[in-house]
């Protein structure tokens, strides 16, 4: 039998078809569990239904049932106890003709908790100078709510990627975070 998706807030509450959210999976059958590992099975699962698993994505299911994943749950920003999540962003961002790819992380912030910064790597010829750092910032906000926009930008000859392509974002988080504790993995 097919388990049912649940989308649901950072609380647990079920969000409504469309919002983003905790991917949650129902199962019926035997339910899911971390070898050997208890606290880690249940930091998987819904605060109130314990056969509810999450795997660490989030998402939205849309009007005709289906399942859009648009972020991993570790890479959200937390600011000011808004949660934010850099996928949009990345997406907006990557638009711009000078930008080459880009990778939004959270920062640490003494007031908020975190801040949105971006990671920029620009096309062969672009420039970066502060006058470019503006230039993105501002493109954000003619397409972006105030809060998920970057605070600050910085440029990098080349993002770290693995082999497959994926973006290792880790190694740029422990730049800013440094010996500081991240609940970021």
């Amino acid at each position: 039998m097919r388990g049912k998706i649940r989308i649901c807030h950072e609380d647990g509450a079920e969000l409504p078809t469309g919002e983003a959210g905790i991917v949650y999976f129902e199962r019926d059958e035997v339910p899911f569990s971390y070898h050997k590992d208890p606290a880690k099975t249940r930091s998987a699962q819904h605060p109130v239904h314990p056969t509810w698993t999450a795997l660490g994505d989030v998402g939205y299911v849309d009007a005709e049932g289906y399942l859009y994943l648009t972020d991993r749950v570790s890479f959200m920003i937390i600011s000011g106890g808004v949660n934010i999540y850099p996928q949009e962003i990345e997406n907006e961002l990557i638009m711009h003709p000078k930008v080459e790819d880009v990778a939004v992380i959270g920062v640490p912030h003494e007031e908020f908790g975190e801040e949105v910064k971006a990671v920029v790597q620009l096309i062969a010829d672009a420039k970066a100078d502060a006058s470019l750092a503006d230039e993105l910032i501002a493109f954000a906000r003619e397409r972006l709510a105030a809060y998920k926009c970057p605070r600050s930008i910085d440029f990098e000859r080349e993002l770290p990627r693995l082999p497959t392509g994926k973006l290792y974002k880790r190694l740029l988080k422990d730049r800013y975070w440094g010996k500081k504790n991240s609940r970021i993995v």
